[in-house]
């Protein structure tokens, strides 16, 4: 499943930023993706679940973002969403100079970590006096 590398990989990236930054764990990572990136949101999500056992994401939330697939015509300037499957032909001028604009991204958007458990307050007036 293409999808599991995926998760794998987004848990990767996010624990080592995690770590080298000093987090405890991770509360929710946001993911945008791309409707031509060939990932399936339901299938990332279930397996972001799996790839997080056992690292500083256990229990995280994964939020995902659909991103457009959009396209842009050199000759006449025109832009629209392609769909699924991508239609690449301007439907002004039928010209086939396009450019992809978005739809192919996966990318780490957003991720919030877990706050540090609070030190005990051991300052003289919070402790109780002993008779």
């Amino acid at each position: 499943m293409h999808e599991m590398s995926v998760a794998l990989s987004v848990v990767d990236q996010v624990e080592q930023a995690a770590r080298s930054g000093g987090a405890h764990g991770v509360r929710r990572v946001a993911v945008e993706i791309g409707e031509l990136a060939g990932v399936v949101p339901d299938a990332l999500a279930f397996c972001f679940g799996l790839a997080c056992g056992g690292t500083l994401l256990e229990g995280a939330e994964l939020v995902t973002r659909s991103v457009p697939g959009r396209a842009s015509c050199a000759p006449c300037g025109r832009a629209w969403d392609t769909g699924m499957p991508p239609d690449m032909i301007c439907a002004a001028c039928r010209g086939g100079a396009t450019e992809l604009l978005s739809g192919r991204e996966l990318r780490i958007t957003e991720v919030h970590w877990s706050a540090p458990p609070a030190a005990p307050d051991l300052t003289p007036a919070s402790r109780s006096e002993e008779s």
